[in-house]
């Protein structure tokens, strides 16, 4: 794997690799960028198959950090940090605590928050070595669990797609397949299910089906059958990769609307290939904006819920100018998005030097 060549094509700032032998603590942090403001990402906690797919996953989620809060209109820039091991069976105060040392020593370069395969409570551990941490709990001044919020913004996303591809339809009127149902496909669900959607979902974890199904009448099906069922919509809101040569002539869809971070496998091939069947995808980094928007909540000020709402409801907007973009310059949505992203960074570069002090409360 030629690493610096991949960095250098990314335009990564700073990767730092964490490491504690005697906690069992493996993990890497990668700033993309901080020419908005500080590089906020949550950690991923995953049993990655080797330490180079956890690099190569580290190094794209933390771009797409910096392209969702830019296109978001947020002061921050763009980071993510990964956690090699199993969040069922490694987790441990220490762990959690010398990966806070480690956040700790960037000095607000780099601000932490939960991802998949860690927790508010996660969260909590880390705030005992340093402040540079999001998503904590109300009463630590948080503003707790982000995934209703994201799972809101998807929901404004969806309907900005369904206005320009079905504009004689409402989202209550259409179906709607969601691949995982854990912490915001469940709330997805619930948003769907309270407009009268026909709901399908999946997801790897017998349990999440289940309670999907008994609490919100999910019609369950297989996690490989998802990308086969014909619906209006397919949401993808589990890992990412999903979108890619295999699933993609599969799909039954008219809109591809979902919550999972890099859901393409290549971002400009499959990008295109969805393009070419006719079917609208709305960039990832885009329409699930809404965990970030919360969480950045918490670093301007004392957390209001109804100001990150608010805030969230923007991505429909958002989409809407991304859509009507791509359609002007005959683009995909995601090069129209990226293009977006860029032109505000680039932008904001001429300004020089950095006043994060003038936003963040920290």
């Amino acid at each position: 794997m030629k690493v610096f060549e991949y960095l250098n094509e990314l335009e990564h700032e700073r990767v730092i690799f964490c490491s504690n032998p005697e906690i069992g603590l493996k993990s890497i942090i990668a700033i993309h960028s901080t020419t908005l403001g500080p590089a906020l990402g949550g950690v991923r906690m995953w049993p990655y198959r080797s330490e180079e797919e956890a690099l190569l996953d580290v190094l794209r989620l933390s771009r797409g950090m910096t392209y969702k809060a830019a296109t978001a209109g947020l002061n921050l820039g763009g980071g993510k940090a990964v956690i090699i091991g199993d969040p069922k069976k490694d987790k441990s105060e220490a762990l959690f605590r010398a990966f806070g040392r480690f956040v700790d020593q960037l000095g607000g370069d780099y601000i932490t928050a939960e991802d998949v395969g860690t927790d508010m409570e996660d969260m909590e551990t880390i705030l005992i070595e340093t402040k540079w941490v999001c998503g904590v709990s109300p009463a630590h001044g948080g503003s707790g669990d982000p995934s209703p919020v994201t799972a809101y913004g998807v929901l404004q996303g969806m309907k900005a797609a369904v206005k320009l591809k079905m504009p004689d339809k409402e989202l209550g009127d259409l179906s709607v397949a969601i691949q995982g149902l854990g912490s915001v496909g469940y709330h997805l669900a619930k948003y769907l299910r309270d407009l009268g959607s026909k709901i399908f979902g999946a997801d790897i974890d017998p349990e999440a089906n289940d309670i999907a199904a008994e609490e919100l009448g999910v019609e369950i099906v297989s996690p490989d059958d998802i990308f086969d069922i014909e619906c209006d919509i397919f949401s993808p809101c589990a890992l990412g990769g999903v979108l890619n040569d295999d699933t993609i002539p599969r799909m039954k869809c008219k809109i591809v609307a979902g919550a999972a971070n890099n859901q393409l496998a290549d971002e400009k091939r499959h990008a295109e290939m969805i393009y070419k069947r006719g079917i609208l995808y709305a960039p990832d980094f885009v329409i699930n904006a809404g965990g970030l928007i919360n969480v950045y909540n918490e670093l301007i000020g004392e957390y209001n819920q109804e100001r990150a709402l608010r805030m969230t409801r923007g991505i429909y907007l958002n989409l809407l100018r991304i859509f009507q973009l791509a359609q002007e310059n005959d683009m995909t949505p995601t090069e129209a998005a990226s293009k977006a992203a860029i032109e505000r960074i680039e932008n904001i570069k001429k300004l020089g030097s950095r006043h994060w002090d003038k936003f963040i409360k920290r």
